[in-house]
Formats: structure tokens, C-alpha cells, sequence
């Protein structure tokens, strides 16, 4: 969907209308939800026009995650809550209502997002679910700092992998863009399982940023390293951004 081509309106009936709850069944089996909140804080990643989905009126919000929220039935104990941002950019009410769910449908663990730039604020929110197993993931999308800032401006302003992980425990890869070769793939793979419990490798789709997949370096994933951690127990990979069975 070209959403770069839709009036304000369609953009969000395209959104409220997606696909928000779905399970992963294969590897760390858990539920998955994707809620709305009032929008990533930082909107300045080069290649991400997911900060679309948001709303600035917290109530609208509650009314939509609710109905997403109930649908959680608690079958693997676990739920990876997604909200196109950061979960401190989800308003009060449907954290407290994340709260309710979890301890009715026996949710032991909890997995949310965060930008680098909430890091500070992510020992206070283990403290607030401190009843649960929270799993906090990052979207590092490389550990190549010239890549990562200086062409998908990610705004994670540290080089040293012990320092980005320390308040995380998950992180988000993106592959398939131009600047990327087989060997910094690979590095970005070892270092991801060295310092994070799991990580979920991306493969860069068409959206409404200028931004293209780079086709050639996709191949060589696929080719090269797909095989080899396509059945890693630590290793999600989303070939579409869709696989999950959230989103459009």
C-alpha cells in the first residue's frame, strides 16, 4: 500500500481496518497484538512510515486496543505487544488494561518495543510490571553506526553493543538495503545473538518512504544466511512484514 498517495482519512481507515491480533506458532510461540498509540516520538528513521498508525485522542485509542486486547487468550502464557512506536507512547488506560488482561488470561510474559531514546525510562517500566517477565526489544536495524545514523538515522547515539543492550533484551535487524553486504549481515547475526536473547531479522519491503529494498542485497541473504538461521530458535525472520499476521 503506497500510503504516501492517500488522503489523512484513508490513511487511517487503511490502518484501523488491519489485521491487529494474530499468534506465532513456530520458535517462541506467543500471541501477538499491534496497538495504537499517539505516535513514535521520534519519526525520523529514513526507511519507516509505521509511525502513520497513531491517533492523538487517547480515548479513541483505549476504544480500538481494547477490542485487540480482548481477543488475547493466554494460551502460551506469552504476548508480544506492538504499537508502531514505543510503549510509553500508549496512553494510561491501555497500559493498565495490558495489566488486567495478562493477569486474567495467566500472561507470563510480556514482550514491548522501545526506541533507544525511552532507555532510561525502561528500569521504572520493568518496576510497573514487575509481576511479569518483561522482554523489552530494540529496533537496532545494524550495528554499523555510519549505516545506522548516518543513512537510516536511527537516533541511537552509542557505538559499543554492551552498552545498547542494556536495557534490552531483544532487538529488530533490518536487511535488504543499499550499503549492506553479506559479511555485515553476518556480523550483525553473531553480534545479535551475543548480546541479545533473540532478534528478529527484517527483510526492507516497498512503503511510502523514498527508501527501496536493494533487491541484490536481498538475494544474498536469502541465499547465504536464510538457510543457515531460518531454524534458529533465537531467530525470527520476516521475509514480509506481514509474517507475523499483524499489519497490512
Amino acid at each position: 500500500m503506497r500510503l504516501a498517495f492517500l488522503t489523512f482519512a484513508e490513511v487511517e481507515n487503511a490502518f484501523i481496518f488491519m489485521e491487529r491480533y494474530s499468534e506465532i506458532t513456530e520458535k517462541a510461540k506467543r500471541e501477538i497484538v499491534l496497538l495504537r498509540g499517539r505516535g513514535c516520538a521520534y519519526r525520523k528513521c529514513t526507511f519507516c512510515d509505521y509511525h502513520l498508525d497513531c491517533h492523538e485522542d487517547d480515548g479513541l485509542n483505549f476504544e480500538l486496543n481494547k477490542s485487540v486486547l480482548d481477543k488475547i487468550t493466554g494460551k502460551y502464557g506469552d504476548v508480544e505487544i506492538i504499537n508502531s512506536g514505543s510503549v510509553f507512547e500508549l496512553d494510561k488506560q491501555t497500559v493498565e488494561y495490558i495489566k488486567k488482561v495478562c493477569r486474567e488470561k495467566g500472561i507470563r510474559t510480556i514482550h514491548f518495543e522501545a526506541h533507544y531514546l525511552y532507555d532510561e525510562k525502561i528500569p521504572a517500566l520493568r518496576e510497573e510490571f514487575k509481576d511479569f517477565t518483561l522482554k523489552m526489544k530494540i529496533g537496532l536495524e545494524t550495528f554499523d553506526y555510519e549505516l545506522r545514523e548516518g543513512v537510516y538515522k536511527k537516533g541511537i547515539p552509542v557505538c559499543e553493543p554492551e552498552i545498547i543492550s542494556k536495557n534490552f533484551d531483544e532487538a529488530n535487524f533490518l536487511f535488504g538495503l543499499e550499503g549492506q553486504s553479506l559479511a555485515s549481515m553476518q556480523r550483525d547475526i553473531e553480534l545479535g545473538l551475543e548480546y541479545f536473547e533473540r532478534i528478529c531479522i527484517n527483510l526492507m519491503c516497498d512503503n511510502s518512504t523514498p527508501v527501496e529494498p536493494d533487491k541484490q542485497v536481498i538475494e544474498l541473504f536469502l541465499q547465504n544466511l536464510y538457510p543457515k538461521y531460518k531454524d534458529d530458535y533465537r531467530v525470527d525472520i520476516l521475509i514480509n512484514n506481514t509474517d507475523f499476521g499483524v499489519g497490512e
